[in-house]
This record gives C-alpha cells, sequence and structure tokens, in this order.
C-alpha cells in the first residue's frame, strides 16, 4: 500500500473494512473527551440534580457505556470487538457552563477501540443535551476529541493547545526558544462547598505558590466536590491524558464522612509514598493539635507524582517548605533519571 493512502479505500476506489484477521491481538486502550456548553444556570441544575428529566450526569454515563458497545453498528466501517472495559466520567463547572466528559474503553484485539471511546462520549454528549433542553435550547456540543490510543503499530497523545481559562489545560510542548521548562503539574482543589466557585477558592492559590517554588509549569487549576469518583477521574486525567509530573490536591485529608481524597487517591495510585505523607504530618506538629488527624498520602502512577495536601490555606504554606527538596528528587527518581544523592 502506498504512503498516505487510506486503509479504507480498496484498489477498486470504493470503501471497505480493513481485514485484520491477519493481525495478533494486543492490548488496546483509547480515551477521548467531549464539552458540553451552557449557560451558568444550566449547570447548576444540572452540577446540583435540579433538571426536570432526572439525574444527568448518571444517565449519560450510561448511555455512553451502553453507546461504546453499539459502536460497530453505528459507524459502517468499524469492527465488532469484544469490550474487556468502557467507563465514562463526567464533571461540571457551573459556573463557566461547562460539562466535561471523558471516556476510556479497552479491549484485546487486533485493532483499537478509539471509535469506541469516542462513540461513548458522543452519544453522553447527546443524552445531556437532550435532558437540559428542557431548559435551554442553546446547549453547544463544544468538541469531541481523542485524547490517547495505546495499543497496536504507535501511540498517540494529544498536545493540546494552550487555554485561556485557568481550569482548561495547557500545551504539553516545549517553549519555543527550545528551553527546557519546570514539571507540568496539575492542582486540584477539593470542596463541596467551593466548586464551581472559583472567586472563594482559597486554597488553589497557596498550591500554585508552591508549584512557583518548584519552578512548574502549572498545566491545570480545578475546583472539585468532595465525590470520590470525580477525584478519581481527575488524577487519573491529568496523569495519563495530560501528561503531568506532578497532581497536588487540597482538601478532603480529614476523618469527616465526606472527606474522599485519600480513598481516591489510593484507587489510582500504583505504589505509595509514605515518607511525604510523614513528612507533611511531622510539619504540622508545631501548629495545630489535630496534626495527627490528618490521612494525607502520596504515591505514583506511571510517572506521575500525586500528594494530598490539607485543605486549609495556612496549613498549605506550613507544610510545604517540608516538600520543596523531597519533590524534584523524587520527580527525577520517578522519570528514571539518576540525580545524585
Amino acid at each position: 500500500m502506498s504512503e498516505g493512502r487510506l486503509t479504507h479505500i480498496g484498489e477498486d476506489g470504493l470503501a471497505r473494512m480493513v481485514d485484520v484477521g491477519g493481525k495478533p491481538p494486543t492490548q488496546r486502550i483509547a480515551r477521548a473527551r467531549a464539552r458540553v456548553r451552557m449557560s451558568s444556570a444550566s449547570a447548576g441544575a444540572v452540577s446540583r440534580g435540579e433538571v426536570p428529566k432526572g439525574e444527568v450526569l448518571g444517565v449519560a454515563r450510561l448511555a455512553g457505556i451502553q453507546a461504546a458497545k453499539q459502536t460497530a453498528g453505528l459507524i459502517p466501517l468499524a469492527h465488532p470487538l469484544a469490550l474487556s472495559f468502557v467507563d465514562v466520567q463526567a464533571t461540571v463547572t457551573a459556573e463557566a457552563g461547562l460539562v466535561e466528559i471523558t471516556s476510556e474503553a479497552r479491549t484485546l484485539g487486533p485493532t483499537g477501540v478509539e471509535m469506541e471511546a469516542m462513540t461513548a462520549c458522543a452519544v453522553a454528549a447527546l443524552t445531556i443535551y437532550d435532558m437540559v433542553k428542557g431548559l435551554e435550547r442553546g446547549v453547544v456540543l463544544e468538541e469531541i476529541v481523542l485524547l490517547e490510543k495505546r495499543g497496536g503499530r504507535g501511540d498517540y497523545l494529544l498536545e493540546e493547545p494552550a487555554q485561556g481559562s485557568a481550569t482548561r489545560e495547557a500545551p504539553a510542548v516545549a517553549q519555543a526558544n527550545g528551553a527546557a521548562k519546570g514539571p507540568r503539574i496539575a492542582l486540584l482543589t477539593i470542596s463541596t462547598s467551593r466548586a464551581g466557585r472559583a472567586q472563594l477558592d482559597e486554597s488553589g492559590p497557596r498550591l500554585a505558590a508552591l508549584a512557583e517554588q518548584l519552578g512548574a509549569e502549572i498545566a491545570g487549576r480545578e475546583l472539585i466536590a468532595d465525590d470520590r469518583a470525580a477525584i478519581e477521574q481527575r488524577i487519573r486525567h491529568w496523569a495519563d491524558a495530560g501528561g503531568c509530573a506532578l497532581v497536588l490536591t487540597s482538601g478532603g485529608t480529614g476523618v469527616a464522612p465526606t472527606d474522599v481524597t485519600p480513598e481516591a487517591t489510593a484507587a489510582v495510585i500504583e505504589r505509595e509514598i509514605a515518607g511525604l505523607a510523614e513528612a507533611m504530618r511531622d510539619a504540622s506538629r508545631g501548629h495545630t493539635p489535630y496534626w495527627m488527624l490528618s490521612r494525607s498520602i502520596a504515591g505514583v502512577r506511571g510517572s506521575t507524582l500525586i500528594i494530598n495536601l490539607p485543605g486549609s490555606p495556612r496549613s498549605i504554606e506550613q507544610v510545604g517548605p517540608a516538600l520543596l527538596a523531597a519533590i524534584p528528587h523524587a520527580l527525577e527518581l520517578i522519570a528514571g533519571r539518576r540525580p545524585v544523592h
């Protein structure tokens, strides 16, 4: 086959299904994203579960999962695949009027699952439109994009353009002048009371100040409610599709029933680094008699270091210095480089 030729076009110029019968089955993974834009009032109703048709995000997730399994019946030249895993997650930034949907599909087979992941996002986005149209007709399906594929002839990771919003992704590319940037970092404030209200986020600026001391490139800042599934999804996003070397969270590390950040983090990390959390608790001892109630954890997912910091802005300033020396050294080691000890 000549270079640049579309594989779905036969010698006769007609569309055809590609024969993958001779390809060995390999593990295939794909992740995709869709964004749905609406008014802040409608997004707030979605977030609070106050849409007349019912709980929008839960229905959209199920619709997306079901759609992924039906992809071969919807896309004419797609191959029927035995999916081993499909997941769809949705988060709301009410103030920005944004619902972001992310999906992941996996299979062990001879061809990729990009179409399954993107179909899941597309149908989940359409489901959101269908459920919100009674409140607002101006809902816009803003994008459907492949974030990542792994397996097969080559891997792919989306390099995203810079965004004006502080809560949107920045590019994972080198500076134009070729100078090396610091590590990419994502900052997540966990707080139900502040979610969707950026003006009330006092912890985010403290995390940003810590990132500045590390010389890091801030890839994104987000406010997330105390929802375990949402926290897991956003950490995975920034570690996997976002390509961040470091993810710092703030909040949800205490002993209240709503404090679920450590559980969400434990579900995501592959290796725990207990010493970092111990260092933060030790740094808090001189400032509060309740230092031993902190359940912060730290660990590694792939090539990403993830650390839970306390939710109090003052506490972030108190424990931050205990991390400044260790984090750059840890990032070097995680990346496979061997700095001088």
